[in-house]
């Protein structure tokens, strides 16, 4: 009986590790910006941006749009000195895209980040930042907020 319970115990444990991230969305939930056979990854890193939808951000950069699995991808490219406009997030309630410059982002929470060990979630609305933080922790930023965040890791 003790093993049989040690190997149900295991299976849950394995089930769990597997389970899907808070960033991962349904793959006809994922509305993705950029063209192209690369369409499905991001610009600077190549991750899977359906696997990290509810972190993803898009910009046009040098006139092209492009798609960024985290804010910490968009801010390498900005660093790199290209020119970036017409910056765009994902609402991680909604999962609409958004203007980056009026969202709210929850940074810090209990939730696994994308690209950085310091989470950074963006909402539309004040009052759904405001719940997610509730539920998960983190203080609420302006989007120059985050993305200054971002910039220091990098140049750490």
């Amino acid at each position: 009986m003790k093993k049989l319970f040690l190997f149900l115990a295991f299976l849950l444990a394995c089930g769990s590790a597997n389970a899907a991230m808070f960033q991962t969305v349904p793959e006809s939930k994922a509305k993705l910006l950029q063209s192209g056979k690369e369409a499905r990854y991001c610009a600077n890193c190549g991750m899977d941006l359906v696997k990290f939808y509810k972190t993803s951000h898009a910009a046009k950069v040098d006139g092209k749009q492009e798609q960024f699995c985290s804010i910490h991808c968009l801010a390498k490219t900005i660093l790199s000195g290209k020119k970036v406009s017409d910056i765009k997030v994902v609402d991680a309630k909604s999962l609409e895209w958004i203007d980056a410059k009026k969202a709210y982002y929850v940074v810090g929470s209990k939730v696994k980040g994308t690209m950085s060990r310091v989470s950074k979630y963006a909402f539309e609305n004040l009052s759904d930042a405001k719940e997610f933080q509730h539920l998960k922790g983190g203080k609420i930023v302006s989007f120059e907020a985050a993305l200054q965040m971002a910039e220091k890791e990098h140049k750490k």
